[in-house]
């Protein structure tokens, strides 16, 4: 229990408005997106400037309280659950937009700021963001950076930490730092900015970014093949990109899915289908239209039995909902969702869907597989409820031997989401035990008290 003196002078800090300790207030702030995590903290605030953020962690270090920090909770890592209790610092009153630089393509935003709202007001400017996580519409900048986030557009533009400048950061004893800078080359020392991005909330709290952004391509196409088998599909993945032609996007649903998004909200995807693939290609309309022409015919030449080619933006735009609905589809299909993001090498893709397939199957369970097949990363997600015991642990069982298998051929255990509490058990599958021990040591050199989102990535 954080003690009535600490509530008081949190409270001091951002005002009594900002802090939150009814129970009822708390139990929003004890979960994620994920289904198997669950955890109140003490008390929440919500700092609105790098001041009052510091003031907080200067408070926290010195009584040893652990801060979790929080923006949008959108993520489905466990990353943002208060496991140890304490204080829930959440950022989104910190929202501010700072500077929008067309002339030099870059941004400065507070840890607030949710990504819609960014690419909103980019759009204006013909500019974007390209990292495009699926939780878009409430994941804010902290929480999009701190987790080096990906989503479909990562095929063609890459994740996260490529559009990462700089920070200010705030490190758990309440100092300061101000890391990379405003340009697009910086080579001085050790590339602390990306240190800070993808760990987690583990080490410092965001609360400045600068951001690089692209112009925003004149023209897109959408197509999007169908398969009788899911594998095939997979397959098809790598042989487009080994033709030469690098799409904005790659997406693959399998027959659950589609299905499952057919119940809910009917956009007209073919349900006898066992697979599709969602292509989104890009760039000037000229070299569009013969890679739209190209893509369409690599995906017929290697076993699609149709391939649709979106004949406007508004049949474009359904088949992209239709994508963005999967992942509600696959959460609100059983008690307990077991969803991984897995990333594989991209011709081991047809291996690893076999492998699930027929693992799931052999033993009776429900399992879909919907991911961002262009760069690999497949989100596996096995059906099941934590209340019934022995259905559970065969679930759990079953999830670590496809993450085994995972890594086995060359894969890792997370591709975009974190690792948080939901992947940790498995992070000495994936990593070099020295490399663990490396992390934990910048651990300690940051957060000597270990007051920082603490129980995160590794087994204590």
């Amino acid at each position: 229990m954080v003690a009535t003196k600490i509530i008081k002078d949190l409270q001091k800090i951002v005002g009594k408005q900002d802090v939150l300790t009814k129970k009822e207030d708390l139990a929003s702030y004890a979960y994620d997106g994920t289904t198997s995590w669950i955890h109140e903290p003490d008390v929440v605030v919500f700092p609105t400037s790098t001041e009052e953020v510091a003031a907080i962690l200067k408070l926290a270090d010195k009584n040893k309280i652990p801060v979790t920090p929080r923006g949008g909770g959108t993520n489905v890592s466990g990353g943002s659950i208060p496991i140890k209790g304490g204080i829930v610092l959440c950022t989104t009153k910190m929202n501010k937009i700072l500077t929008i630089d067309k002339e030099n393509l870059t941004a400065s935003v507070e840890p607030g700021v949710v990504l819609m709202d960014l690419n909103a007001a980019l759009a204006k400017e013909k500019l974007f963001f390209p990292p495009d996580p699926q939780s878009f519409l409430g994941a804010t900048m902290g929480g999009v950076i701190g987790e080096n986030a990906g989503g479909p557009a990562c095929v063609k533009y890459g994740v996260t930490k490529q559009y990462v400048l700089g920070l200010e950061v705030v490190l758990p004893t309440g100092d300061v730092v101000h890391l990379g800078s405003l340009t697009m080359k910086n080579v001085q020392g050790y590339d602390l900015t990306m240190l800070f991005t993808g760990s987690e909330g583990t080490l410092g709290v965001i609360t400045k970014a600068h951001l690089m952004l692209k112009p925003m391509p004149p023209a897109k196409k959408t197509l999007m093949a169908v398969f009788d088998d899911v594998a095939v599909a997979g397959e098809t993945v790598y042989r487009v990109l080994s033709s030469g032609v690098v799409p904005g996007k790659i997406e693959l649903l399998d027959n659950w899915v589609i299905n499952s998004i057919e119940r809910l909200a009917p956009m007209g995807l073919p349900k006898d289908a066992d697979a599709v693939l969602i292509f989104e290609v890009d760039g000037i309309p000229e070299a569009v239209e013969k890679e739209a022409k190209q893509v369409e015919e690599v995906c017929k030449r290697f076993g699609a039995k149709e391939v649709r080619v979106a004949k406007d933006q508004a049949e474009a735009d359904r088949y992209w909902a239709a994508r963005r609905a999967g992942f509600a589809a696959v959460f609100s299909a059983a008690p307990t969702v077991m969803a991984e993001d897995v990333t594989v090498p991209r011709n081991k893709i047809p291996d690893f869907i076999r492998k699930v397939k027929g693992l799931c199957q052999s033993r009776g369970i429900g399992y879909n597989i919907i991911g961002h097949a262009g760069d690999g990363n497949l989100h596996p997600a096995l059906l099941t409820n934590i209340k019934k015991k022995k259905e559970y642990e065969q679930a759990e069982k079953t999830m670590e031997e496809i993450i085994s298998y995972a890594v086995e051929i060359g894969g890792v255990v997370s591709g975009e989401h974190g690792i948080g509490l939901e992947k940790k058990k498995f992070i000495k599958k994936a990593m070099d035990p020295l490399a663990i021990e490396m992390m934990k040591g910048i651990k300690r050199i940051v957060d000597p008290h270990n007051i920082l989102n603490p129980g995160k990535i590794w087994e204590q």
